[in-house]
Parts: C-alpha cells; sequence; structure tokens
C-alpha cells in the first residue's frame, strides 16, 4: 500500500486524507497545530462541490449547521444605512440558493471525524522541515518527529505553504497581492445582532479604503468578523499577531460605527487570523514526487468565495487520479490531475477579480461553481 505524506489539517488536506483513503492509500496527515485550528469565518461550499460533500457522506451533516442569517444591512463609513436586502448577504449570496454556508470549524469538524474513521494517521504539532525526493520516495525530515520515507507528498497547506516552498521555489514568485489585507476573529454577540449581517464600507479615501463584515453565529451568542482595508504590499512577518493586530487598527482608527468596540474586541480575540488579499499562480502544481492542493496551488483569495470549494473539488480529483492505478503511476495521474482542474481554477481566479472590480454576475458565479465534472 502507498502511503501518502499530507501537510496540513484544513478542508482540502482533511478531504484528500479521507479520499485516498477510499481509494487504497495509507495516507499521513502532519498539522503544525496541536489539533485540528478552531475558529474562522462563514465559508461557502457551492456548486460541483455539494457533490463531494455527497460522496463523503456528510452533506446532510453540513446542511444541518449552516449559518440562518436573514438578511443584510450596508452602512457607510459613518454607520448610516445606504441598503439593506432580504433576499442575499455578500458572505453567502442569495438566501434562496441550495449552496451551503457554514462556519469553516463546522466543517473541518466533519472532515477531521471522516478521514479519522476511515484511518488516517494524524502528527499534530509538528512540520515537514526538509524534502528529499528520490527514485523511490520522498525522504522527509520534520522538525520534532522522526525522519520518514513516502510514496508521495501533498501540500494541502494554505497561502504560505512550506511544501511549495521546500519543492516549488519561493513564495514570492506565485504570489500575486490583491490590493487589501482583512482579518477575521470572533468575539461574543455584543451588538445584539439577530441573524443579520452588517456590512460596513468606508470610501473617505478612496473605493474601499476600510471595510467591516459582521454576523452572528452560534444562535446569536457569538459574531464573527472580517476587516478589512486597502493598500499595496505590506512588509510583515505573518506569525507576529501582534504587529498585525497594530496595523489593522492604525488603518482602520478613523472608521465610525461600532468600528472601535470590533477593534478592541480584535486584540482580545482567541483566533484572531490576518493575511493578504492574494492568489497563487503556478504554471505546475506537480514535480517529482510531491503536489499541491488547495489555496497552496491555486488559492483563489478570499474575494471568489470560491476556495473552499476548489479545495473539496481538487482533492477529489487528485485522490481518485491517483487511485486508477492505470499503470502510469504517480506521474501519470498528476498529469491527469492538472489537466481535468486548470480550467476549473481559472474560472475561479477570474471570478475573484471580476469581484475586486464591482462585478458580481450571476452567471460568472455559475459557471464558475459547476466548471468541473467529478467523473472525468
Amino acid at each position: 500500500m502507498q502511503n501518502v505524506l499530507v501537510s496540513g489539517a484544513s478542508v482540502a488536506g482533511l478531504t484528500l486524507a479521507y479520499w485516498l483513503r477510499r481509494n487504497g492509500f495509507a495516507a499521513t496527515v502532519v498539522e503544525r497545530a496541536p489539533a485540528v485550528r478552531p475558529g474562522g469565518q462563514a465559508i461557502d461550499v457551492r456548486g460541483v462541490a455539494l457533490d463531494v460533500l455527497d460522496r463523503s457522506g456528510i452533506l446532510e451533516e453540513a446542511g444541518a449547521v449552516r449559518t440562518r442569517l436573514r438578511g443584510m444591512t450596508m452602512l457607510d463609513g459613518q454607520g448610516n444605512e445606504t441598503w439593506r436586502s432580504t433576499e442575499m448577504t455578500l458572505s453567502g449570496g442569495r438566501l434562496d440558493s441550495d449552496d451551503i454556508e457554514l462556519l469553516r470549524e463546522d466543517l473541518t469538524g466533519l472532515l477531521h471525524r471522516q478521514a479519522l474513521d476511515a484511518g488516517a494517521e494524524f502528527v499534530h504539532a509538528d512540520s515537514i522541515a526538509a524534502l528529499d525526493d528520490r527514485a523511490d520516495g520522498v525522504r522527509v525530515r520534520f522538525e520534532r518527529s522522526p525522519e520518514r520515507t513516502f510514496d508521495l507528498v501533498v501540500g494541502a497547506d494554505g497561502l504560505h505553504s512550506k511544501v511549495r516552498a521546500l519543492a516549488f521555489g519561493p513564495e514570492q514568485e506565485y504570489v500575486q497581492h490583491l490590493g487589501a489585507y482583512l482579518t477575521v476573529f470572533s468575539a461574543p454577540n455584543f451588538l445584539g445582532l439577530d441573524n443579520w449581517e452588517i456590512w460596513l464600507n468606508d470610501e473617505s479615501a478612496g473605493p474601499r479604503t476600510a471595510s467591516c463584515c459582521v454576523y452572528p453565529v452560534r444562535d446569536n451568542t457569538e459574531i464573527r468578523a472580517t476587516l478589512g482595508f486597502t493598500s499595496g504590499p505590506v512588509a510583515y512577518d505573518y506569525r507576529d499577531t501582534a504587529r498585525q493586530k497594530a496595523l489593522m487598527a492604525e488603518k482602520l482608527a478613523h472608521v465610525g460605527w461600532e468600528t472601535p468596540r470590533l477593534l478592541q474586541a480584535m486584540r482580545d480575540a482567541p483566533d484572531f487570523y490576518f493575511d493578504q488579499m492574494a492568489q497563487i499562480r503556478m504554471d505546475r502544481w506537480t514535480s517529482g514526487r510531491a503536489a499541491l492542493v488547495g489555496d497552496a496551488g491555486y488559492c483563489p483569495s478570499p474575494l471568489s468565495g470560491q476556495g473552499t470549494s476548489l479545495a473539496l473539488v481538487g482533492a477529489y480529483v487528485l485522490a481518485a487520479e491517483l487511485g486508477k492505478r492505470d499503470g502510469g503511476g504517480h506521474t501519470a495521474a498528476f498529469a491527469r490531475y492538472e489537466a481535468r482542474m486548470r480550467p476549473f481554477v481559472a474560472l475561479n481566479q477570474a471570478l475573484a477579480l471580476a469581484h475586486a472590480a464591482g462585478d458580481h454576475s450571476e452567471e460568472a458565479l455559475e459557471k464558475a461553481k459547476n466548471g468541473i465534472a467529478l467523473d472525468g
């Protein structure tokens, strides 16, 4: 039985581990965090990605924990209402859609359970330090665990992928900055929101200078907040949370409404996340015995609303191609994976750029979310 090492225990990595096991592989998942990470914003599962959840046996459970938003309000930078809707939200789209919006931690909890039940091995509080790609396998040196050899290694470790850096080269060669930064965190529902989303757009220094999105979760007991500001590339250490919080507070200090209270909640948040809006663009996602899946290889940015769906579908397709065992080995499987995923990724990365420019065409979204057949 071939053994595959998967770096990263989020949506892409957990989905891949489950489907590798279903296709007859041994799967080991290494994750830097001590457990599957909690927190995170509401994410969307759309189109063909819903079929992946269905085939994984968790579609009904995912639907049961979806968000229950009734609509949204848009505010200007001082908190004045500019419009409202009971038909859609900017975070999740049309409320009458079959798409599912749920918290990232709820989806990863379901995927983690499925991967465990399927027999995947998990190594937490560790990460890959070095890869030696040989003719007979990949010798992997970990930061803490003993060295091991695997038949294949897959990076499902996000925008700042360690596998990508080791197997393909420095991050800066592949990151396309999209002109903004954002933070996501949770807090008690001190705003008293009742299944209602609030968006604030401050344009005091130009279009979309700063923004806030807040919505309640967990039966209105908590909120998830996303704060952002537009900017060219900013030099920062993506693990220096104190500096990130200070930067966000500085950029939103002038914004009205409840923004000062949100910034204070951000300072105290146990699950603070900060990063740039960016896409990963590569001319190949496989090299030797290494491959990339999800954000590590083709992050579309949160602007697309399709990052989770790309992760689910990419992981499913990669495992399916590896599982065909048609005599071509992993080289042929990797080539088929790239050929099938390229058009789908292109549609969704283009969707993000269209959204950034203010184009929210329903037709473009439909093409993007259904732009691949699972049984290719």
